[in-house]
């Protein structure tokens, strides 16, 4: 008997699941998709001529930052140098680092005459070699050569972020390219001693030649210092900044130079004059150092860093001159009651 039920279990279970089958005809079994054929692998780019081909002309023209030093890099002829074999390091100013220089400056320096300045600027801007930036946090404290022979940067580690000369902040690093590499900067550096191949100039021709103390080469001229410091000397002078005097109270420039504070501007500016030529390496061994004006400025080094009265740094040093040596400062010293 069990074995008639379960036949009879089979024949019901054919004749419903032919009942069940579509009248249409079977579909093609829907055949597994051909694997659709794997685009080829996108080749480890055979080193495309992306960014390895690229020099550095090529890719400061395509970044669109460095249109100003582009067109200076053409105008010094330099293009041809800097999409060389090297390898070069280069510190390239952004167009914001160029707009900051005193007005007139850029103007000045791509005139056809002033060729050779603009070359030493930008050849002051380049470093023999491919330094990464890993290698350049490594030269904490220490000078570097660069493509203007005989002139330095120097190069400092702070709160993490690289500065060169002092206060000149690298802010993008490492881009790459097939003849060096590139570091952008925040400013526009500025040799110590103006062109390479000529003779030094004067305290006076070179603060005027650097552009960056326009202010204090009206208050010398206002004070009629301007003889005085063109003479035999030697001097050091402790040079305050544009950015030093505009930090004075609102209206004390302006005050000073009236005619009628003439001997209060001329004492202030004489206590920015040291006689002699002292040099940085001296200037760290010193505790006050006597000024024209026969007061004392006090001396101290903290952190490695020489500071003037306590407060006032020095950041640039040692830029020689015919009559004598200027020490950057970066706030205006003003004389003891």
């Amino acid at each position: 008997m069990k074995t008639k039920f379960t036949f009879l279990f089979v024949v019901l279970s054919l004749v419903l699941a032919a009942c069940a089958a579509p009248s249409t005809p079977a579909a093609e079994p829907t055949a597994m998709p051909e694997p659709t054929a794997m685009p080829e692998p996108t080749a480890t780019p055979e080193p495309t001529e992306e960014p390895a081909s690229r020099t550095i002309v090529d890719i400061a023209v395509e970044d669109g930052r460095f249109t100003t030093l582009v067109a200076a890099v053409q105008a010094a002829g330099l293009a041809e140098t800097l999409s060389g074999e090297g390898p070069f390091t280069v510190f390239a100013p952004t167009d914001d680092a160029f707009a900051a220089l005193p007005d007139g400056t850029l103007d000045r320096l791509l005139l056809p005459e002033n060729k050779q300045q603009l070359t030493d600027i930008l050849l002051y801007h380049v470093v023999p070699g491919k330094v990464m930036a890993s290698e350049v946090a490594g030269l904490d404290g220490k000078m570097a050569d660069t493509a203007l022979e005989g002139k330095q940067i120097a190069i400092k580690m702070d709160m993490g972020s690289v500065y060169l000369n002092e206060n000149t902040q690298v802010i993008i690093t490492d881009i790459e390219a097939s003849n060096g590499v590139i570091h952008v900067i925040d400013s526009v550096l500025l040799p110590p001693s103006g062109d390479a191949a000529m003779e030094k100039m004067d305290i006076v021709d070179t603060a005027v030649a650097d552009g960056r103390f326009t202010t204090l080469v009206a208050a010398v001229q206002a004070a009629e210092l301007v003889d005085t410091l063109k003479g035999e000397g030697p001097f050091t002078v402790f040079a305050p900044t544009d950015d030093a005097f505009a930090d004075l109270p609102e209206g004390t420039l302006d005050s000073l130079l009236l005619p009628e504070n003439k001997q209060q501007l001329t004492d202030i500016l004489l206590y920015h004059v040291v006689p002699g030529q002292v040099m940085a390496a001296d200037v760290v061994g010193l505790t006050s150092a006597t000024t024209v004006l026969g007061k004392d400025a006090t001396v101290k080094v903290e952190d490695g860093k020489v500071f003037l009265n306590d407060n006032v740094e020095i950041i640039i040093t040692d830029i020689e001159t015919s009559n004598g040596v200027i020490h950057v400062i970066d706030t205006v010293l003003l004389p003891p009651q």
